[in-house]
């Protein structure tokens, strides 16, 4: 009947395609070869030996999925002619929030919606026609003549915190987990510094046949990009002896593996670098790995090795911190300015316009020969610093003013202040704005002519306070004033001159409430308890 078969066509849904190597986003001209496109069916042998590189170096499909498989394709260019390589792997989700199966096939599909007609449109209406309405799971219309949609290629550049993929996986980071031992499942995410430290079981006899001890484990698998694979290269190699002196290599392009002489495991991996270039749109363009290795003797069961990797967007200049993430006492305090139509404070890149400054001593304590010379305000360090100003009846008071404020402020004074040591320009809520006050003061003269304000000195006041963990506490600037005090100056007579001290000064100051016992907090109860209350004990 021809309800049953209505019926069966509602139920019954064609397999969804799951082949990635069917899939080729590339794949632009019908019945043709796309250039440089590795999965175009269209493209012979020959064809491919004329391809620079893989446009697509990797097709997979939902990367929500714990497990899936994923084509890899590149070129083969010392052969000749070059030819192209394809390799189907399985690729694991690192993520603990990846879906195992995918059993709800109505999200598989592209449901076509009902056209309204004179003979549905009641029904419609009374299905949809409310302010809300259910979708039934077991009710699905699936026109039998729509093509199959193919899967997208999820093939993109990075985005923050997503594991950094290679050939086999992904790129590891070893890290402790539950205890100090190392783990190498640990994923390294886009943009995300860390720095990890584990302890590693050896054994000197095995030394050689431990892939972690090696420095092929962690640079024989190319970072699969957007458009082409990224070899990790060998940037530095240090050599550390047994009494922990360490020497660093002249040349880096011999690879230094494990093995066992005279009762020690030399070129063991004690440490690792990475360091990542990527461009502003998230393509990874440049991997290189910094390593120190080292000799184990044989009574050593257990080694500590350290990890570190690190991102820099290419041409530009690395911000330096001071502190990860609160203030460390003798770094610099990192301060910016907010550019006009810029959301966010954006700190200078130079080292120069990155910090927070003072006027700089000279030796001469000439403030008109100064003007230029800062030194960094360094977290935690109480300091003052001043030059002397000889006054002239010649001078005139305007371009004076001017210049003993460029002297105090310098000549871009930043308007932010890091409240963190390792804030970034685009978290807002983590600059702190810098208030500026202005006092003035009197100064009698000799002579009573117009008088002039002019600026004497310059008080930066930080207060900071102790965040986070009792047993950890990190240092955070939670407020910072400067202040300029003016005083009144008279012209001087002709041919009489005097000197005026010009001073600069920065205080710290910790307001950081003092932690209570928090016995404090337990309510009193004035009660009588039964005699017999610790029977049977006293």
């Amino acid at each position: 009947p021809a309800d049953t078969r209505d019926a069966a066509r509602v139920r019954s849904a064609p397999a969804p395609l799951t082949d990635v190597a069917r899939l080729c986003v590339c794949d632009l001209l019908v019945a043709q070869c796309d250039v440089n496109c590795c999965c175009d069916p269209d493209c012979s042998a020959e064809d491919f030996s004329l391809f620079t590189s893989c446009s697509v170096p990797v097709v997979t499909g939902d990367s929500q999925l714990c497990n899936q498989k994923a084509a890899v394709y590149s070129l083969d260019v010392e052969a000749n002619p070059p030819e192209r390589i394809f390799k189907l792997i399985d690729q694991v989700n690192p993520s603990i929030f990846c879906i195992h199966a995918t059993n709800y096939k109505q999200a598989l599909y592209l449901k076509s919606p009902e056209i309204p007609t004179p003979e549905n449109f009641d029904r419609l209406l009374e299905k949809f026609g409310g302010a809300s309405f259910r979708a039934e799971p077991d009710s699905w219309d699936l026109d039998t003549d729509a093509q199959n949609p193919p899967e997208a290629n999820e093939t993109s550049r990075y985005e923050y915190g997503v594991p950094v993929q290679t050939e086999d996986a992904f790129l590891r980071l070893p890290s402790p987990v539950v205890t100090s031992w190392c783990s190498d499942a640990n994923p390294a995410g886009f943009l995300v510094n860390q720095a990890t430290k584990c302890i590693r079981s050896v054994s000197v006899e095995k030394c050689d046949s431990i892939q972690a001890l090696s420095m092929l484990f962690y640079i024989n698998s190319s970072i699969l990009a957007s458009v082409f694979q990224v070899d990790i290269t060998v940037q530095s190699i240090v050599v550390q002896s047994l009494d922990g002196m360490r020497t660093l290599l002249s040349s880096s392009d011999v690879l230094r593996l494990p093995m066992v002489l005279d009762d020690l495991c030399i070129n063991a991996v004690l440490g690792v670098n990475y360091h990542i270039t990527h461009t502003d749109t998230g393509e990874i363009i440049e991997a290189a790995a910094a390593f120190v290795l080292g000799a184990i003797s044989k009574e050593e069961l257990s080694i500590e090795q350290s990890f570190e990797i690190s991102f820099t967007q290419a041409n530009t200049q690395p911000v330096p911190l001071s502190g990860n993430p609160g203030y460390v006492v003798g770094l610099p305090v990192r301060a910016g300015f907010q550019p006009q139509g810029y959301p966010s404070p954006a700190a200078f890149l130079s080292n120069k316009h990155s910090q927070l400054t003072i006027l700089q001593s000279t030796s001469t304590q000439d403030c008109l020969a100064a003007q230029g010379a800062r030194a960094p305000v360094l977290f935690g360090y109480n300091m003052i610093s001043g030059c002397k100003l000889r006054i002239t009846a010649a001078m005139k008071c305007q371009p004076l003013a001017q210049t003993l404020l460029d002297v105090l402020k310098g000549q871009s004074f930043p308007e932010y202040v890091a409240s963190f040591g390792n804030s970034q320009a685009q978290d807002v809520l983590d600059w702190v704005p810098i208030t500026q006050l202005h006092i003035s003061e009197q100064m009698v003269s000799h002579t009573l002519q117009s008088p002039c304000q002019i600026p004497v000195s310059l008080g930066i006041e930080v207060k900071w306070t102790k965040y986070g963990s009792l047993v950890n506490p990190q240092a955070r600037i939670v407020n910072v004033t400067a202040t300029i005090t003016t005083t009144t100056l008279k012209q001087l007579p002709s041919g009489r001159e005097r000197i005026i001290p010009i001073t600069s000064s920065v205080v710290f100051t910790d307001i950081s409430s003092p932690a209570e016992p928090s016995y404090k907090a337990w309510p009193t109860i004035n009660i009588k308890l039964p005699f017999d209350f610790f029977y049977p004990f006293v």
